[in-house]
Order: structure tokens, then sequence, then C-alpha cells
């Protein structure tokens, strides 16, 4: 494997993080067939965004009480297909009863013998929902850092660590300076208290790339207040204000933490504009 192609994956340790499992689970879905990492330096096992896809998969029909022999069976027609066959608006693989089924749009299929199936078939839907998504081989990096980004949106409300390691590959992995990333990212830390260092370090690394983006400059003020340093969040919000005078939000922070600092005439100033703004 090449500098460039473990770029585009994933080490064992970063696997484990993502999926929030351990190294022994991890070794025993590869060990029972689930997915086949490549090895990259030093013979270590490297892993792709399809097989994090694959392996979340399986670890969701595991949860379902599926049979391992049938997840092994459904996931390899599954790996099979998606480069090809498979519509590049996703599919949802589910759980019903002891059977695995497959939605491609309006249609739906069992997952192993490929037979299509009737709406009354699938009614009883059981586990969780898992979205994957298909496209054309070979990848360029655009368009993988895009698939990482999409995980990320779907790992955001369960799984934070994994959201967090999938935006953070879909910035490394874009060829260009990924924009809704960085937000998203630094947003996600800043939800921490204890984050906020790093969500800081999110926002300075993307207004080196957009230094005139109101909306950096508002979050960046948002984590400086999260870590008390005001008199940088003051300065930041004015950034945010000098960019973008209607940032009604902006008005309104920055109304408060001058409040705090006892500046009374800029509180009614921002308060004002705050309300001129959203009345």
């Amino acid at each position: 494997m090449t500098g460039a192609d473990a770029a585009h994956s994933l080490s064992m340790r970063e696997l484990e993080s993502m999926l929030g499992v351990s190294r022994r689970v991890v070794s025993g879905l590869v060990d029972a067939g689930f997915v086949t990492p490549t090895r990259g330096p030093r013979n270590a096992l490297r892993f792709t965004f399809q097989d994090v896809v694959l392996l979340r998969t399986a670890l969701q029909l595991r949860a379902s009480n599926i049979p391992p022999r049938k997840i092994v069976q459904a996931l390899k027609r599954l790996r099979s297909e998606l480069p090809d066959a498979l519509p590049l608006s996703g599919i949802r693989v589910t759980a019903v009863g002891n059977e695995i089924v497959v939605r491609t749009g309006p249609s739906q299929w069992d997952a192993i013998t490929g037979q299509h199936l009737l709406d009354f078939e699938v009614a009883q839907i059981r586990g969780d929902v898992v979205f994957l998504e298909s496209s054309p081989q070979p990848k360029d990096a655009a368009r993988e850092a895009d698939e990482w980004y999409g995980l990320a949106g779907q790992l955001i409300e369960s799984d934070a660590k994994g959201a967090e390691q999938a935006y953070r590959k879909a910035i490394a992995l874009s060829p260009e300076p990924f924009y809704a990333a960085y937000v998203d990212l630094g947003a996600l830390l800043c939800e921490s208290d204890a984050r906020c260092e790093d969500a800081l370090h999110v926002f300075d690394d993307a207004l080196s790339y957009f230094p005139e983006d109101a909306v950096l400059h508002f979050n960046r003020a948002v984590a400086l207040e999260g870590l008390e340093r005001l008199a940088d969040a003051e300065r930041s919000y004015e950034r945010c204000l000098e960019l973008d005078p209607s940032y009604a939000d902006a008005h309104h922070n920055l109304a408060i933490l001058l409040d705090g600092l006892g500046d009374q005439q800029g509180l009614l100033r921002h308060l004002n504009a705050y309300r001129r703004l959203t009345t």
C-alpha cells in the first residue's frame, strides 16, 4: 500500500475508535470474513470507507440476533455489488426476523438470495437501519471525503466520537479545504466544554483558508467564551460583525458578553441591533 492509499484508509486503532468497540471485536469480525482489509506498512491492517460501513452493518445485525453465517453471506453479496449494481442514493439494510432485507429506493430484496420482496413481507422490521453508500471505483479524493462527511452526519446523534473521526477523515482527504466539515466538527467539539480548546484549533485551521468568513469567527468566539477568554471572544464577535453586520446571533451573544463585562453601552447597542434584526 502506498502512502496515498494509506491516507485514504483507517488503521485498526482509528477503526476501533470510530466503531466504539475493542480490538478483539474488530479482529473477530475480520476473522469471520465480514471484511477483507488490506495490509499497510509493517503488515498493519488498513480499512476502507466501505469496510467501515460494512462493519457497522455487521454490528447492527448481530445486535438483532441475526446468525453470523447469514451476516457474512449478506455482506459478501453487498460488497460485490456495491461498486456497480446499487444506486448512488444508497441502500438500507434491516433485520426482519432472522432474515436480512435490503431496500434500494422503492425495491426491497433478500440480501442473501437476491429475491425481491413485497411490502407486506418486510412489515415487521427489527433493529436499526444502516445506510450504505454505493459509488463507482476508482473513487477520487473529493468523493471519498464527501462519503466520510456523510457518514459523520449519520453518526452525530448516536456516536459523537465516531462522527469526530469521520469529520477529521473528510478534512484530511479533501483536495480542497472542506468548509462544512470544519464548521460541523468545531460545533460538535464545542458541545463539550472540555473540548473547546480542540474546537478552537479547528476554527483557527479553517480561518487560515477562509479568513473572511463570518460564521467561523462567530463559532471561534463561542469556543473562546467556553474557555473563558472573554476579551478574545469579544474581538472575534466584533470581527464577525465587521464581516456581516446583520449576524443577529453575534449581536445577541456579544450583548450578553458585554453585560457581564460591565459595558452597559455596548450591551444596549448590540441588544438593540439584535432586536431590529429579529423583529
